[in-house]
């Protein structure tokens, strides 16, 4: 990709930078992309390690999923605090370090002939409490390395980056297990959480006013804790948008829970276009992410919140619709849509929410996001699969794709249906009721 020159946002501005031109962005950028890479090998790695290595059951193998998503649940919150009192960017480098120590000790634990599952589940949980803290400290460093109209394009490419993982990640996993064999694929992981580490050391560091912080650390642990809900529920666009994400997780994770039985046993799909109806899906987010910046200046940084959410809803369709045979690729374009709709949608919501919150609270806002969206994900794979069991597999389809277009009422009745773009700045943006 060549480097972008100047660009103007709107007609009658003044040329203003882009990302290409932000060495800590594009450092940050870099490492993420590498690391999400691993991130996506290692989804493959840890289910064969635990099936073919160790032997689990079904229910074993289930409960690595419920112990990566739990720490969002339990120290989101603390998390956020944590992110507003120290440096980010030490945080995440520290995080990656351990993650890295993590991914190395289940190879290590293999040749000694000491790799058990108690192991593994510890590991996972670690983990993921590691990577609960890195999500809201990144989410948080952002704003301070990009100006506010690089928020959008920043996000974006971020956005991109984890589609990409998805799109390749699972493949390339599946052909280092074939060579390697499950356990010394983390070395991989290993290795990229590494080189996340490096690029963030080699991002300059900006010296920041904690002046907010330490007045604040004299109030009770408690109000600080609840302090990002707070914010949020005086704020009515963030309100709506984080009831909007909530919604949508919910039901994704329900259709997301019986997905492939949906596909294997319904549609009788083999396993290699089940594959390919995931990588249709992948496409479809990269190819929005590369456009995102065009696409929210042509339709307006704010309405383009709601238009994401609207529009794609009827492919949505595409996925109950689904037959046997080549009529499995309606699930890939159903899938597709939604992506495009995460790219779109997330970017904005994201750097509206960069844009609006005071820069010494905004971990502790991105983590009560993080606690309340990803708190709904195993509630929602619970639901997904109670409803195929008692309703067919269909027809759950049905609630779940319909459930997951209704989000969309959160934001398209609200006051950001009313603007073109988001603010330019935090004194610009609409205030907190009562704030």
């Amino acid at each position: 990709m060549t480097q972008e020159p100047v660009i103007e946002d709107r007609p009658g501005q003044v040329d203003r930078p882009t990302v290409w031109r932000s060495r800590n962005f594009l450092l940050l950028w870099g490492g993420q992309t590498v690391a999400e890479l691993g991130s996506r090998i290692s989804s493959v790695a840890v289910p064969l390690l635990a099936a073919e290595t160790l032997d689990a059951s079904i229910f074993q193998i289930s409960l690595l999923t419920t112990l990566a998503w739990l720490p969002y649940l339990l120290i989101s919150l603390p998390a956020g605090l944590i992110a507003d009192r120290v440096d980010q960017r030490k945080l995440m480098i520290a995080c990656d370090l351990g993650r890295m120590a993590l991914m190395l000790s289940l190879p290590v634990a293999a040749a000694a002939g000491a790799l058990s599952l108690g192991l593994l589940y510890a590991v996972i949980l670690v983990s993921g409490v590691l990577t609960v803290l890195f999500n809201v400290a990144y989410r948080s460093k952002l704003p301070r390395l990009l100006e506010e109209h690089q928020l959008v394009d920043g996000n974006a490419k971020l956005t991109m980056s984890q589609d990409l993982g998805e799109l390749v990640g699972p493949s390339i996993g599946g052909v280092l297990i074939g060579v390697l064999g499950a356990a010394r694929t983390f070395f991989t992981n290993g290795l990229a959480y590494l080189i996340s580490a490096v690029t963030l050391w080699l991002i300059r560091v900006e010296p920041v006013d904690r002046a907010a912080q330490n007045a604040e650390e004299r109030r009770p642990l408690r109000a600080e804790l609840t302090e990002g809900i707070a914010f949020i529920s005086r704020h009515p666009i963030l309100r709506s948008l984080l009831l909007c994400s909530t919604t949508s997780n919910f039901f994704v994770m329900a259709s997301g829970s019986i997905e492939v039985t949906f596909m294997v046993r319904e549609l009788d799909a083999p396993s290699w276009l089940v594959g390919v109806v995931f990588s249709i899906s992948a496409v479809g987010g990269l190819v929005i992410g590369a456009l995102t910046k065009r696409i929210s200046d042509r339709v307006g940084t704010a309405r383009i919140i709601w238009v994401a959410m609207v529009a794609p809803g009827p492919l949505y369709l595409c996925m109950p619709l689904a037959q046997p045979g080549w009529g499995v690729l309606l699930y890939g374009i159903g899938l597709a849509a939604f992506s495009a709709n995460i790219v779109l949608y997330s970017v904005a919501a994201t750097s509206y929410r960069q844009r609006v919150t005071p820069s010494h609270m905004l971990g502790r806002v991105n983590a009560s996001v993080l606690w309340v969206c990803y708190g709904a994900i195993p509630l929602g794979a619970l639901t997904g699969g109670a409803l195929a069991s008692t309703l067919g597999l269909r027809t759950a389809l049905w609630i779940c794709v319909l459930g997951t277009w209704s989000a969309a009422l959160w934001v398209f009745f609200s006051p950001l249906r009313t603007m073109r773009d988001l603010p330019e700045s935090r004194a610009a943006a609409p205030k907190p009721a009562g704030g």
